[in-house]
């Protein structure tokens, strides 16, 4: 079965952006135009196609990435609508890891906000090529420059503008094409579907020229051809200026820019033009860099072809109310058929694939075969997980696992009948395998049940869904902050064990030094001489100093600990169990040196940043001090003005009802996490 569309014009793209800054309907507008939908849905009345969870129509919020695809110019788009509200942030993550391109959205009065920043720092992270759409220019306190002001002093971006609006606020008429030097305006009474071209207006004239000039300059510095033609006075052709730019994108080292108003439907067409003009197709990545499954360090390169070996990297794990799960992969390279028998490399698993579907937000359409570049979806994988490789059996490879943000806040949460305790345990393990960033445990002491997240809201919709999709009636605690300990000095200390097997005495003995290291996580070295050891030893010495990790002398993870192991010692003629004993050796070793360097507890600060009217800022100011926040600065932003602050999570539960009732309901916030630092005092979670 050959291809329907061709590689080189397949594109894989995500939309990002903040909060409310017009993510969904932007994709809505998309699939009306590309004739996907007839009818535009709306994120304010819960119609929107992309949002098909109850709980996204309730709130008018995207909460879990939504795939699609669908048709533009003979072009085969495969499109995910990435949520922007900050609890939700694994979704933008792992969309980014399998992408080949994004459109960066920006509200016209907000600018680049908050989770803007954090989704862009992403896709660096990825190196995702970006075009940018300024959104809302219709709305109050609309202003473009500004935007673009931001993007250069916040994300330290190179916006190139290709578009400019005419007018904006009430004002706002259409945009100019500053390639072609002309204005579009698009038909409201047939929902944008056409549009014309007319001459530039007299008085957006200056101001087109100047920005095609500025425009024109930043190609050709670009290029080396260019820049020579345009110093030899020689006019730059369209096709050309857009052949540097597409490269230049694709590079990271611009990003055209491009606006429009997606409510009022001006300016998504242009944009879907964008789209293939200037973001990659699959194939123009020369390869993709795994690694050996037996040696990590050996680099194992996949070109992106339809005849090379199969490899595939699963990104996202949905319940299904038709299967029990689906699994949603990015194919790097080869073909994957109905029957075949895949590997999963990352647990030593074979997979049979019984079914290939094609996603539309929540509507599937079975295929019988699925290609380099495809985003696709397979039911009833039974040990696949998110951020494994799949591949073929005789050809195995592993691509980078995707890491995600550890969980900051805690609840408790309990079944209300005996039956449904261990109905909750199955459909919590479910909630695990989709989300990366949820997690759940059974306290030992007093045998309740935690569930942890990344902030309030996630915990809510974990809570919701429990009851709406697994029909779970459950009760909750309140969240509560998810503490860490940290050593507070050096400290070097030996653990021994020992045990006598058959009369004979084995042993293991690890000794190791711990310090405090400033880096979110936790590193382990080893100082000791290690070639000639067997080679079950240093996993083993790994596990066990990774176990006792996990909890500190006051009962949390440790964090920002650098473990250095100086000596190992084990009996030589005990093989069968000398892994075991330098393995708890190490537990041994491990915690002793934290109780010898005394450990502090941590807790989780936060970014916060408040959008508020102007007089309600002192009320907002003085509430924050009683916090324990620290004010970090206040800029203005058209009508309103935005704080921003540091601040504990323990101070913060509940700050949305606060806000409200100090502001009528006109301000709002964002939290972001931040890091940690040493607790004011020591208070037990539960």
């Amino acid at each position: 079965m050959s291809r329907a569309v061709q590689i080189e014009k397949v594109r894989n793209f995500g939309i990002m952006a903040h909060i409310d800054a017009g993510k969904t309907t932007t994709t809505e507008r998309i699939l009306f135009y590309t004739g996907y939908i007839h009818k535009i849905g709306q994120v304010d009345d819960g119609t929107a196609f992309m949002d098909y969870m109850d709980q996204e129509k309730e709130r008018g919020i995207t909460i879990t990435s939504a795939a699609t695809s669908c048709m533009w110019k003979n072009y085969s788009f495969n499109i995910i609508d990435t949520p922007g509200h900050v609890d939700f942030t694994v979704e933008v993550q792992r969309s980014l890891r399998v992408l080949d391109g994004t459109i960066a959205l920006f509200c016209a009065v907000g600018g680049v906000e908050p989770q803007s920043e954090t989704v862009w720092h992403q896709a660096d992270m990825y190196n995702v090529p970006r075009v940018a759409f300024v959104n809302k220019l219709d709305r109050t306190g609309a202003n473009f420059t500004r935007v673009l002001e931001m993007m250069v002093s916040r994300l330290a971006a190179n916006p190139a503008p290709v578009q400019i609006p005419m007018g904006a606020e009430d004002d706002f008429e259409g945009i100019i094409d500053l390639f072609k030097m002309k204005a579009l305006y698009f038909d409201s009474e047939n929902e944008g579907i056409s549009y014309e071209e007319q001459e530039i207006p007299e008085k957006y004239l200056k101001e087109a020229k100047e920005y095609r000039l500025a425009l024109v300059e930043k190609i050709a510095e670009l290029n080396d051809d260019l820049i020579e033609k345009y110093l030899g006075g020689i006019e730059l052709e369209i096709g050309e200026m857009k052949t540097a730019l597409r490269k230049a994108t694709i590079e990271g080292k611009v990003i055209p820019v491009f606006c429009g108003s997606s409510k009022r439907n001006i300016g998504v067409q242009p944009l879907l033009d964008a789209v293939i003009d200037y973001l990659p197709a699959p194939d123009e990545k020369q390869s993709f860099d795994g690694y050996d499954v037996d040696d990590h360090d050996k680099i194992v390169k996949r070109v992106p072809k339809d005849d090379e070996s199969l490899s595939a990297l699963a990104f996202k794990i949905l319940s299904d109310k038709y299967v029990k799960k689906l699994t949603f992969i990015r194919i790097y390279s080869g073909t994957l058929k109905i029957g075949q028998s895949v590997e999963n490399s990352s647990v030593g698993k074979k997979e049979r694939i019984l079914k290939i579907i094609r996603m539309h937000a929540n509507r599937q359409d079975e295929i019988q075969e699925a290609y380099t570049g495809d985003i696709v979806a397979l039911p009833d994988l039974r040990f696949t997980r998110t951020g494994d490789t799949l591949c073929e059996p005789k050809a195995p490879l592993m691509y980078e696992k995707i890491l995600f943000a550890e969980p900051v806040i805690n609840q408790a949460i309990e079944a209300k009948t005996q039956a449904d305790y261990e109905k909750m345990l199955d459909s919590l393990q479910k909630l695990v395998d989709e989300d990366p960033t949820f997690r759940f445990s059974i306290d030992k002491d007093s045998g309740e049940v935690i569930i942890s997240g990344v902030g309030e809201l996630h915990l809510e919709i974990i809570v919701d869904r429990l009851k709406r999709e697994f029909n779970l009636a459950v009760r909750i605690g309140k969240p509560q902050v998810a503490y860490r300990e940290t050593v507070a000095s050096e400290a070097i200390q030996e653990g021994k064990f020992e045990k006598v097997v058959s009369g004979k005495n084995h042993y293991g003995i690890v000794e190791v030094k711990v310090c405090p290291e400033k880096k979110g996580g936790n590193t382990i070295e080893f100082k000791c001489p290690t070639a000639k050891l067997p080679k079950d030893i240093i996993p083993a010495i790994e596990q066990g100093i990774n176990s006792a990790l996990q909890v500190g002398p006051q009962g949390y993870p440790m964090i920002d600990v650098a473990v250095k192991v100086l000596r190992i010692d084990y009996g030589e003629d005990d093989s069968s169990e000398r892994a075991n004993n330098v393995r708890v050796a190490a537990t041994i070793a491990l915690r002793d040196s934290f109780r010898k360097s005394s450990s502090i507890l941590l807790e989780p600060f936060f970014e916060v940043e408040i959008v508020s009217p102007e007089e309600y800022i002192g009320d907002i100011i003085s509430d924050m001090n009683s916090r324990k926040g620290r004010i970090e600065g206040i800029e203005v932003r058209a009508t309103m003005q935005s704080l921003k602050a540091n601040a504990p999570l323990s101070e913060m539960f509940g700050y949305v009802t606060k806000l409200r009732s100090q502001s009528q309901g006109r301000a709002s916030y964002t939290m972001i996490f931040s890091h940690y630092e040493p607790a004011h005092q020591i208070i037990n979670n539960y």
